[in-house]
Parts: structure tokens; C-alpha cells; sequence
């Protein structure tokens, strides 16, 4: 039997989870705050209505995925844990990063899977990429940066950085492998106290440089990440069509008589297997559940990513 998950918080990402958890035949339950809201999306997809203090006693819910407003998540999952449920937290998993540890460590003594919403790292195009870098494709990786940018949402709680960067984070260490040792963060807030646009510099032992850019303030849509390595490099651009959401430029540079020379190649576009990074993620999920195994997008790697947010935030009054 599929493992039954109830979706906590019935707001925009919730819903993409409980369409999803439908499609996959493993929605059991749903809740909010607002029952209301609640009972509409369980007529429409014919499950329970839970409320939220009677959903972790539920003997009939084996796991939880929380999409709740960041602040309650930390609590939520440390409830559903000790009540022997399985949790998927949305990211940010908390506001700080001493929240996110009691809430992995009482995962972990409650013997309970938790795994994070880094959606991106189970988008078809991204796997691909990490596999052309574990494969040398793209030789030693020396910089990789990240453009994510847009109009809105805007949120009371999460600025920029916190809203839009955790998914680039999670990308940027899947590919390094370790957390960077220097993080340098800047931010202008144009609306309120909350910076709209945020950049990021980062600095790893191996001399490895990322740069980020999140903005909810863009005039256009931009979701690209670009690695750079010493025989290639690999852009992976969400907005493009399938066929050319990843694209390889094998330009060449020398020395040439002390000066340098290059030549700029046309790009190679790699074939990706198309497919939804949500349905990706809670099918690895409801894996996890089943087997026991370990999540890819883990607890620990939640918590390095609070760590960089935490070092890059810029405060304004």
C-alpha cells in the first residue's frame, strides 16, 4: 500500500500538493487554519477534512508535507514527528537556523523521515546537469551562479533571498558538494524593510566562487543557472522550452603568445526527459516513506541553507 499524506496549509503551494498527491493515489487528508478552505479542496478531490490539532493523532495518516507560512513549520514538524509521522516541509523549514535543528533532530529521535521542498534538485534538466558534472563533462567546476528573478509574491515574513534563493542554494550545494567558508550578502528593500532584490557571493575551500541574484521586483521572468568548469560550460534556463532548457558551450581559451585567445562555440542542447519536479519529488517522497531510505533533499542540507541565508541577510530599518 502507497503511504497515506495529509497536506497541511491549503494555500498556493498546497494545493499543487494536494493536486499532485491526488494524481499519485496518496492523498489522505487536508488541512488549514481556514476549514472552509479545507472542505472546498476535499470535496474537489474527494478526501478528509482534518483539523490541524487532530491531524497528528490521525491513525489513518502515515506522513504530513507541511506548506505552511515559514514561522510555523519548525513547530509543525516537530509535532508531527513525535507523533510518529513522516514530514516533507516546504522550504524556508524555518526562520532560524537553531529552529531548523531542533526540528532534524527531533526527526531523528523519533525515527522519522524529514525531507525539505528543494523542488528544483528532482527537475529532469538538473539531474541531467549533475550527472554531465559528476561525469567530468564539464572538467573542474570553478564558478556557478544563478539568476532568479520575477514580479511578486510578496510575503510579510520572507524577503528576496529567503523566498526565492533556497532553491538555488540547494542546486549550488548539490553540485559542490561542501558549504562555502565565505558568504558576503547585499540587499536594497524598495517596498518596506524587506530587501526586494538580494545578491549573494560565496566562496568555497577550493577555490570555487558562486554568485546568486534573487529579485521579486524584475520587470521579466528569469530562472537560470550557469556552471562554469574548466572544459565546458552548462547552463540550465527554466524558461526555456524542453529542448533547450539545457544548453552546453564547449568554448575554448589559451594562451597565445602571452595574450589570450578564445573561440566561442554554438551551444549543444542536451536532451531532457521532460517531467513535472513536484510529482518527481513526492514520488521520491512516498519512496522514502516506503523504504525507509535516505531523502535527497535532507534535513542537514535544510539547515546549511538557513546557515547561508542567515550569513547573507542585509537588515534595513
Amino acid at each position: 500500500m502507497k503511504p497515506r499524506i495529509a497536506v497541511l496549509g491549503c494555500g498556493y503551494w498546497g494545493s499543487n500538493h494536494i493536486r499532485t498527491l491526488k494524481s499519485l493515489g496518496a492523498l489522505s487528508a487536508v488541512s488549514d487554519a481556514n476549514r472552509a478552505r479545507a472542505e472546498g479542496f476535499a470535496s474537489e478531490h474527494d478526501c478528509r477534512v482534518v483539523d490541524p490539532d487532530d491531524l497528528f493523532e490521525d491513525d489513518e495518516i502515515d506522513a504530513i508535507v507541511l506548506a505552511l507560512p515559514p514561522q510555523f513549520h519548525a513547530e509543525y514538524s516537530i509535532r508531527a514527528v513525535q507523533a510518529g509521522k513522516h514530514v516533507l516541509v516546504e522550504k524556508p523549514v524555518a526562520l532560524n537556523v537553531a529552529d531548523a535543528e531542533r526540528a532534524v533532530q527531533a526527526a531523528k529521535d523519533a525515527g522519522r523521515l524529514y525531507m525539505v521542498g528543494h523542488v528544483l534538485r528532482f527537475h529532469p534538466a538538473f539531474e541531467k546537469l549533475k550527472a554531465l558534472i559528476d561525469a567530468n563533462e564539464l572538467g573542474e567546476v570553478r564558478y556557478i551562479h544563478s539568476h532568479r528573478l520575477g514580479l511578486g509574491k510578496f510575503h510579510t515574513e520572507n524577503d528576496a533571498l529567503w523566498d526565492l534563493a533556497p532553491h538555488d542554494l540547494s542546486m549550488i550545494l548539490a553540485i559542490t558538494g561542501t558549504a562555502p567558508v565565505e558568504v558576503r550578502g547585499e540587499g536594497a528593500a524598495l517596498l518596506d524593510h524587506l530587501s526586494d532584490f538580494a545578491h549573494l557571493h560565496m566562496r568555497f575551500a577550493n577555490g570555487l566562487r558562486s554568485h546568486l541574484f534573487a529579485s521579486r521586483l524584475n520587470p521579466y521572468r528569469e530562472r537560470r543557472l550557469t556552471v562554469v568548469g574548466n572544459k565546458a560550460m552548462a547552463v540550465f534556463d527554466d524558461v526555456e522550452p524542453w529542448e533547450r532548457k539545457l544548453a552546453v558551450y564547449r568554448h575554448a581559451v589559451w594562451r597565445d603568445s602571452g595574450q589570450w585567445a578564445f573561440t566561442a562555440n554554438e551551444p549543444t542542447y542536451v536532451s531532457v526527459e521532460e517531467g513535472m519536479p513536484l510529482t518527481r519529488e513526492l514520488e521520491h517522497f512516498l519512496e522514502c516513506v516506503q523504504n525507509g531510505s535516505e531523502p535527497r533533499t535532507s534535513g542537514e542540507e535544510a539547515i546549511e541553507v538557513l546557515r547561508i541565508l542567515t550569513a547573507g541577510t542585509v537588515t534595513h530599518d
